[in-house]
């Protein structure tokens, strides 16, 4: 069994497209849609292509029109192309996102995994930082072997005991210093953390096209062209 991991792909086609695994599935953590030029398409992507997908805080804001509730770095970001993304999708493609799981459990080779967007504390909206305090009482109410989570944008495993908690980081707006799709691969028993490169300046070209401010529009190209977190 092979599975690719997908999180915070936040309508970005041109990273979606240039993942090149052959999967038998793929498990997405949330966050389709937002910050990118093309969430229509990546939705309807995900609708046709995945196995499991749980609700992001993005996917819950756009769906329910309502706040969004990220970093205050992109929080002025985060509005401006919450109303962009609203006006190009359609009704039944928000119907989709806000009906979205906040978590789900699935089986592969003999393993139980645990998935949601944030933290099974809140789904939706708990930043997690790469610390064993923050997710030893995480996994403790969680009757699994893997924790699969997104959200940070930052890729990371840490083994806690018995478990393992794995972000898989973002396909479509890496914050690792980066401009590459992140994401993760299970295959035969083990887990992978993987990227790749896809071609940034045409993402970029789309965002400076977008009907929305010019300098949030420079702030949303330098996230993608650096893969930093600092805009």
């Amino acid at each position: 069994m092979k599975i690719a991991i997908f999180s915070d792909i936040h309508g970005n086609l041109e990273a979606l497209q240039s993942v090149a695994e052959a999967w038998d599935e793929l498990w997405v953590l949330g966050d389709l849609v937002n910050y990118g030029p093309n969430p229509a398409e990546v939705v309807d992507f995900v609708r046709q292509n995945a196995a499991v997908v749980v609700r992001g805080n993005h996917d819950h804001a756009v769906g329910a029109s309502e706040d969004p509730r990220c970093s205050s770095a992109f929080r002025e970001m985060a509005r401006a192309m919450q109303v962009y993304t609203e006006s190009v999708l359609s009704d039944e493609q928000k119907a989709y996102l806000r009906q979205l799981p906040l978590s789900a459990q699935m089986e592969a080779d003999g393993r139980r995994f645990f998935l949601c967007h944030a933290a099974p504390s809140d789904p939706l909206f708990r930043y997690g930082p790469t610390e064993a305090a923050f997710w030893t009482p995480e996994t403790a109410a969680v009757t699994a072997d893997i924790l699969l989570v997104g959200h940070t944008h930052l890729p990371f495993m840490m083994d806690l005991g018995a478990k393992r908690i794995v972000n898989p980081g973002s396909v479509g707006q890496p914050k690792h210093g980066a401009p590459e799709a992140c994401y993760a691969v299970w295959e035969d028993g083990v887990i992978t953390l993987k990227s790749c490169p896809y071609p940034v300046e045409e993402t970029v070209r789309k965002v400076l096209a977008l009907p929305i401010d010019m300098r949030i529009r420079r702030q949303l190209a330098a996230v993608l062209a650096t893969g930093d977190l600092q805009v």
